[in-house]
């Protein structure tokens, strides 16, 4: 007994044709009012909500890890500007300095956010409350004083190597 090709055990079913064998004009008329976005597959609120998760995420996971060390760990920000620019390259944005200006926005809001929590997880446990009850009551001023007391020049310079590097890895 030998096998017999598909062709033969299955005479009646239709080839289909390949994929790139189809002609421009066979391919399907497009809306003309289509947006560039749509016609590209993307979905133009997937860039925003990947950002914010992106910041929210990340600085989340720094300002836990500023709890369990008790420091304020300013390294981070350079991997939050990498995984913001990650972020807005899965997100969709185009290239240009556009997505770089948004690279560095988003790099120094996630930093204003991990460096407001880790304050108010330290001024929260040493009042008794928890870091995000603490971080509804930390006035703006009170923050920035103990900012400035918890970061020192190298942790300055980890933040500007970080928004720079958001600068050129967004671009």
């Amino acid at each position: 007994w030998r096998a017999l090709p598909l062709r033969d055990r299955y005479p009646c079913r239709p080839a289909a044709p390949a994929l790139n064998a189809l002609t421009p004009s066979d391919a399907p008329a497009r809306n003309a009012s289509a947006s560039a976005s749509a016609r590209a597959g993307r979905t133009p609120w997937l860039g925003g909500a990947l950002l914010a998760l992106g910041i929210g995420g990340f600085a989340a996971v720094w300002i836990m890890l500023g709890a369990f060390t008790s420091r304020q760990n300013s390294w981070m920000a350079v991997l939050a500007a990498l995984d913001l620019a990650w972020m807005l390259r899965l997100g969709g944005w185009r290239p240009g300095p556009r997505r770089a200006a948004v690279g560095v926005a988003a790099t120094a809001l996630t930093v204003l956010v991990a460096n407001w929590g880790i304050t108010a997880s330290h001024l929260g446990r040493a009042m008794g409350l928890q870091a995000w009850e603490s971080a509804l009551k930390l006035g703006s001023d009170h923050a920035w004083t103990l900012a400035q007391l918890a970061n020192d020049g190298g942790d300055a310079l980890w933040l500007g190597l970080a928004l720079v590097i958001a600068a050129f890895a967004s671009k």
